[in-house]
Parts: C-alpha cells; sequence; structure tokens
C-alpha cells in the first residue's frame, strides 16, 4: 500500500533529491569538524555551514548572516532565546495558541525567576487582534513571543502588525516560525522581528536536527550552552564574537548541508508558490469535511486563509482510533492527540478529545485530499 504523507506539520516528507544528495556528498567527501581546523576538509566544512547560514538570511532577510545561530531544532532555539533573554520581574507576553517549546521555557522562567507571563486568546474565527496584546503590555514587559501560525488550527497571528506593536513600546518581539518558515513570507526588518527561531526539518525541507535562532545584532543573551567553540579557545569565558559565542560543540555538518539544499529548493520553489499550493489543498479538504455528518472542523473557516493544517474529529470517534484507521486501512499518514499545544486544544474547545491533523507540503496532491475525504467518509459512516 502506498503512504500518503499528511503530517508535514510535525516533519516534511519526502525531501526534496538534492537534500539526500548534498549530506552523501558531505559523508562522503569532507565530513571534518568546521572551525576546528585549517586544513582543506576542514575549511570546506566551514565554507559549507556558511553557506546554509548566508542561504537562510537571505530568505529571512537577515542583514548580518553572523547573527543566525544553528541548533539542533527550534525547541533549543527557543529555548536559547527565552532563558537567554529573560530576568527575574520581567513580564512576557505571548498567545494561547503557543506549542510547548514556547510554553514550557515560560512556565519554567515563571517558576524559576518570577517571572510574569500574559497569554492572550483569540476573538471571533480564532482570529488574534492587535488592541488584545497592547491591552496586556505592562511598565515592565520585555518580551513578546508568539506563534507565527498554529499548529493545530492553522491560524496566522498578525506577525507585521505585532512587531511594529512591539517596537513602538520598547519590546523584544520573538516569532516562533515553526510552521511558517518557508511557507509564509517572513522579513525581519520589514516586520520588526527581533528573535526568529525556525526548525530545518518542517517547510524548509531540511533533514531533523536543524533549526536556527536569529537575534538583532543589539540583543545580547545568556549563553545556554558552554564549551568549544574552536575560536578564541585560549579564554576562559564564551568568545564575544557572534555566531560562536552561541554555537559550542561541533555542528551537524551533515545536517545543514542537507538544510542548505532544502532552503535552495524553497527559494527556487519560491515561498508565495508554495503558500498558494498548500492553502488550495486546505480549501479543498475544509470544505469536503464540512459536509460530511458528524465530522467537525477546528480553526478560521474556509473564508480566512491559514496554513496547510486542517484539525478535526468524528462525533463517537476517538481521534487516535481515526488516526489508526486512516494509517493502518488506508495507508494515511496522520497525527492525532494534542500535538504539544494544550493552550492550543484549550482555545479550540478540543481539551478533552484532542483532534486528528492533517498537514499539506509541497508534495502533496488534490488525488491525496480526495483519498482522505473518501476515507473519513466512509469512517464517520461506519460509526454512525
Amino acid at each position: 500500500m502506498a503512504i500518503i504523507y499528511l503530517d508535514n506539520a510535525a516533519s516534511t516528507w519526502p525531501k526534496p533529491p538534492n537534500v539526500k544528495e548534498m549530506m552523501a556528498e558531505v559523508i562522503d567527501d569532507f565530513a571534518a569538524n568546521p572551525g576546528r581546523g585549517g586544513h582543506a576538509l576542514a575549511m570546506k566544512a566551514s565554507k559549507t555551514v556558511f553557506r546554509a547560514r548566508v542561504q537562510l538570511s537571505r530568505l529571512f532577510g537577515i542583514q548580518n548572516p553572523n547573527n543566525l545561530f544553528f541548533y539542533m531544532n527550534a525547541t533549543q532555539a527557543l529555548n536559547q532565546a527565552i532563558k537567554g533573554f529573560l530576568k527575574p520581574g520581567d513580564h512576557v507576553i505571548s498567545s494561547s495558541i503557543e506549542h510547548n517549546s514556547v510554553r514550557r521555557p515560560l512556565e519554567y522562567m515563571h517558576r524559576t525567576s518570577g517571572v510574569d507571563v500574559t497569554y492572550v486568546g483569540p476573538r471571533e474565527n480564532h482570529l488574534f487582534d492587535l488592541e488584545d496584546f497592547e491591552k496586556a503590555i505592562k511598565p515592565n514587559t520585555r518580551l513578546l513571543v508568539v506563534s507565527h501560525a498554529s499548529n493545530l488550527t492553522g491560524v496566522i497571528l498578525p506577525v507585521a502588525d505585532l512587531g511594529a506593536m512591539a517596537k513602538q513600546h520598547g519590546i523584544a518581539f520573538l516569532v516562533d516560525a515553526s510552521q511558517s518558515a518557508g511557507v509564509l513570507p517572513i522579513h525581519v526588518e520589514e516586520m520588526n522581528i527581533d528573535m526568529l527561531a525556525f526548525p530545518g526539518h518542517k517547510g524548509l525541507y531540511g533533514p531533523q536536527g536543524t533549526g536556527a535562532l536569529y537575534v538583532r545584532d543589539d540583543i545580547d543573551l545568556v549563553p545556554l550552552i558552554h564549551g568549544g567553540t574552536g575560536s578564541q579557545s585560549e579564554a576562559v569565558d564564551q568568545p564575544t564574537t557572534r555566531p560562536d559565542r552561541y554555537e559550542s560543540g561541533t555542528a551537524n555538518t551533515v545536517g545543514l548541508a542537507g538544510l542548505l539544499a532544502g532552503v535552495t529548493y524553497v527559494m527556487e520553489k519560491g515561498v508565495d508558490n508554495i503558500r498558494r499550493h498548500e492553502w488550495e489543498l486546505v480549501k479543498r479538504t475544509i470544505t469536503a469535511l464540512e459536509k460530511i455528518s458528524g465530522v467537525e472542523v477546528y480553526g478560521p473557516g474556509v473564508d480566512i486563509e491559514r496554513v496547510g493544517v486542517v484539525s478535526f474529529n468524528i462525533a463517537g470517534v476517538d481521534a487516535s482510533e481515526v488516526s489508526f484507521i486512516l494509517d493502518q486501512q488506508y495507508g494515511i499518514a496522520t497525527r492525532s492527540g494534542y500535538h504539544c499545544t494544550p493552550l492550543g486544544h484549550q482555545t479550540a474547545g478540543t481539551e478533552a478529545r484532542g483532534a486528528v491533523r492533517v498537514s499539506y507540503g509541497i508534495f502533496n496532491t488534490e488525488a491525496d485530499v480526495e483519498t482522505l475525504i473518501q476515507a473519513v467518509q466512509e469512517i464517520a459512516a461506519a460509526f454512525e
């Protein structure tokens, strides 16, 4: 049975062919330690990592590539940003759709450092209003952190407007682009984004084990990891130069080579083209699911654009059972449960049961949607 992969919000699959080719080239030809030697292989590895840094900077409008730091994933990047920036007594504003990679570090800082956190919820149709964030500002508000798009409902937050508001009030602005990097246009300067965290294995079509954090050059974070950087080795403390200050340990050269290939593919394909492709599949899915008796779809209506995510439930059937049947009987890979966003499920009203999530990527087709809809129709009919 052929697999129809509809779990791209977790990790995109398949990858563009050049991702595998680039990674294999590094393993076969120059898998040396970047920045740890002057020999030819080490220099070749260093250039590969730098090329990835430059290509990502081009995609996101980052003027200085050295302000982009590599991590294993967006979670590590977010932890560095949140824990490295906040101080005791600070106030943070966030949203009620946050993934645990934002919520848990915030709650940790609340417990250990007395950081105050306010979560702003949406209004009608799951949409957020700028006024609600502005009303939450306090004299000690130092950080605004939001997901660019929900991994549960696909709702897109007004990041450009939030960035302008944060700048006006002198508040640092951190964006979790886990569901938007490579799918929605992002320009850190134009959107007034001070810090941007993103994974490499989702919309950028790189391998797992890659991610990054952009930090504006006048923001200094306390490094979470200390160790070898290949520079200023004689010093007791971490280097002051970027990106070395925030990149201790051996880089994932093989993974970053794959990420370079993935980002190059995205840029050649065009972010706007990827966005339109996913949105067309989402619209078809929502429209068809809403016609099936017993199916409830969550998130904005079909007239409001979202990223490539659709979550739903079938009346009388546990979400995990629906996902299991889709996998075992139809060869359709989805994800059920709480999607690491209990806040999002509380906001969507699904905290008691979770949901089934389908999520699209550039390699999905209209035929995939039709197969999914047929399967859901049959499952819903069987449990009526």
